[in-house]
């Protein structure tokens, strides 16, 4: 690729203010249903959007903001051709999917870089019912906050796996950082920038648009799908005077269902939630942290006839046999001892280590999460050759992609990750595994008492977290906190499963 075009026409492409003509304006995600077997296109392309009244040129798959959602039924495997349409070289990663490595889309891993006008075939696999997604695994920073992400939808073999319900709505959580005159913020050329607490947007955005507004009828029962696409911030939702009940989460559904006040969702995971409108009204979609709060977005509840009606299932709590099945298979490896230990921090060159002592100021609650980037200046002014944030490999001392764990298929391995407090920088870290799926047993020793099968889990800081994977999927696979910038700026390792 020509390095220069790439630096001059590609940051155009990402400020407001450039040229737009000859781009097309973002269309809204449609649903591409499909079947065992089929062949469908999936294209990065470059489009137009207007946002608060400002024009960016921005990025979008088959020219949508998301792209499209892939509706597939569990079980199925499809053919999915990318070409493409951008200035930046890209792949596709399937999030969540256990599918076979050559199509997961880690670059310089299982498959090289797909340039500008090049194409790529992909094989995508659906073994777990679940709500998924879709982005590159190039330059995140740039490519997925600019746009190219997509949710995938695998329908369960027996629809009565779920309860009823009125509707159901897909929202992709999403935040963008612009100056005080609308224009977003220039990304590094050749590196990400704000590599220290990562990107936090102040433009709060759901499906791509800066306004979210639903209607339904009193008594409506609604089940949401919530994506977090975010490139760093952890959003916490609620409804006020909606009673909401957790479904569902990463890889399917919880052993069963539990009324909350919240959830706290962070970039990478999904959860399925399921609200009652009982009452005609209006209501937000609240993201509230100790530092901020946000309306994402309005329900209009109109009292209306509704043929029937849905709130006994609703306030009936259920318990997911097959889901509790599954998870028993692994119940006698609970107590086992653990087989590897991973510890997350960051390594700070002298000088600017100093610095930043002198500036500390983060700010978290008892949830050991940084909601706000609440030390912006230090934030920007850190370069990402001055520090390196560290998976660290407890048995050999190793870090990053220094390391290769080592299983086989058939497996079951408990996993200890140790968010270090006293680092030089301590941060959440959103820890995103390739290719498997686990159980998060424990946090700080506290036994979870509801499991559910994962693919991303949040460490708060000076957190434990104990995971158990179920080691199935042969290959060369990667694991990285999924704040985009601790990702490019070294937080992100391997390990291989071979056949047995």
């Amino acid at each position: 690729m020509n390095t220069s075009f790439l630096k001059i026409t590609g940051l155009c492409i990402l400020l407001a203010g450039c040229q737009t003509s000859g781009y097309p304006e973002a269309k809204p995600s449609e649903v591409l249903q499909v079947s065992d077997g089929d062949r469908i296109s999936i294209d990065p392309t470059i489009v137009s959007k207007t946002i608060n009244g400002k024009i960016f040129k921005m990025y979008g798959y088959n020219g949508q903001i998301p792209g499209p959602m892939i509706k597939a039924p569990q079980g199925s495997t499809i053919t999915i051709d990318s070409k493409n349409h951008i200035d930046y070289e890209t792949t596709i990663h399937w999030h969540g999917l256990r599918l076979d490595d050559a199509s997961d889309g880690v670059p310089d891993v299982t498959m090289d870089v797909t340039k500008p006008g090049e194409s790529h075939t992909y094989t995508v696999t659906f073994p777990d019912e679940g709500i998924y997604w879709y982005h590159p695994h190039v330059r995140e920073d740039i490519q997925q906050d600019m746009g190219l992400y997509g949710n995938l939808f695998v329908t369960p073999d027996d629809a009565r796996e779920y309860n009823p319900v009125d509707r159901q709505e897909v929202i992709v959580l999403d935040d963008l950082f612009v100056d005080s005159d609308g224009n977003n913020i220039p990304y590094g050329e050749e590196e990400p920038n704000f590599a220290l607490m990562g990107r936090f947007g102040n433009v709060m955005l759901i499906n791509g648009n800066t306004e979210y507004k639903n209607e339904f009828i009193a008594g409506d029962v609604v089940r949401f799908y919530f994506t977090n696409v975010a490139n760093t911030r952890t959003f916490k939702l609620s409804i006020p005077g909606v009673k909401i009940k957790r479904v569902g989460s990463d890889v399917g559904r919880y052993e069963r269902d539990e009324f909350v006040d919240s959830i706290t969702i962070a970039p990478a995971e999904r959860y399925i939630v399921e609200a009652l409108f009982e009452k005609a009204g209006s209501y937000d979609l609240l993201h509230k942290s100790p530092l901020a709060e946000f309306s994402l977005g309005t329900f209009t509840v109109s009292d209306g006839q509704k043929l029937a009606t849905f709130t006994k299932e609703f306030n009936t709590l259920r318990s997911y046999d097959d889901v509790i099945s599954d998870i028993d298979t692994f119940r006698p490896y609970f107590d086992s001892p653990i087989d590897k230990t991973l510890r997350l921090s960051i390594e700070i060159d002298g000088a600017m280590g100093m610095m930043h002592s002198g500036m500390a100021g983060m700010e978290h609650d008892e949830s050991g999460i940084e909601w706000e980037d609440t030390m912006p200046m230090m934030n920007q002014m850190m370069a990402s050759e001055d520090f390196q944030w560290k998976l660290i490999d407890e048995e050999t001392g190793k870090s990053n992609m220094d390391f290769m764990w080592e299983f086989k298929v058939g497996d079951v391995k408990k996993v200890q990750i140790i968010n270090e407090e006293d680092s030089a920088h301590p941060m959440q870290h959103p820890i995103h595994f390739h290719g498997q799926r686990f159980l998060v047993l424990s946090m700080d020793g506290k036994p979870n008492t509801n499991l559910v099968w994962k693919d991303t889990v949040l460490v708060p800081i000076g957190s434990t977290a104990e995971i158990l994977f179920d080691i199935t999927n042969p290959g060369m696979w990667m694991f990285h906190c999924h704040i985009a910038e601790h990702l490019s700026n070294g937080m992100m390792g391997m390990f291989k499963v071979l056949e047995l």
